[in-house]
């Protein structure tokens, strides 16, 4: 962002965190708020598994019009509108429901998403982190690397390939 490299329309960067529990991948995104925007209370941390089922997507983005909590805005896009310089971190993003996932295409690829209210929320200052542990099993089996036997290479090969 700094250094003028970033497409203007989207956020200053989006990354995928992943690997097992307790490595520091929040740790890390919160010491990237501290770094960019000089305070940790930038980031917005969202834990997906709360929002797993249909009807929670609201609570993100707002609710419809008519509905109970609408002129409350939605956990996301309120944080980010008042707080357009941050860090958003979607913690365990592989739990979320399914349609989460049109809306964060829409900021990755917009920078911008409309919420319940009709109001455009600006992502464009924003640095954008998912975290996932999902592969991570796979990753923690023992596969030969570095000083395996020679012999082995083939074998961990074909197991890499499945």
């Amino acid at each position: 962002t700094r250094a003028g490299l970033k497409d203007p329309r989207r956020p200053g960067g989006s990354f995928i965190f992943a690997g097992p529990s307790g490595v520091g991948k929040t740790e890390l995104s919160k010491a990237l708020a501290e770094f960019l925007f000089g305070d940790e209370d930038a980031l917005i941390m969202l834990d997906m598994s709360e929002f797993m089922e249909k009807h929670t997507v609201s609570r993100l983005f707002g609710s419809p019009p008519g509905y109970v909590g609408y002129e409350e805005g939605g956990q996301l896009t309120e944080k980010v509108r008042r707080k357009p310089f941050s860090v958003v971190l979607f913690d365990e993003v592989e739990k979320a429901h399914g349609d989460i996932f049109n809306s964060l295409l829409q900021i990755l690829e917009d920078g911008r998403l409309t919420d319940a209210q009709g109001r455009v929320v600006d992502f464009k200052n924003t640095v954008i982190i998912m975290t996932t542990n999902l592969g991570t099993r796979d990753i923690s089996k023992a596969v030969g690397l570095g000083f395996a036997k020679a012999n082995d290479e083939e074998s961990t090969y074909e197991r890499m390939k499945v």
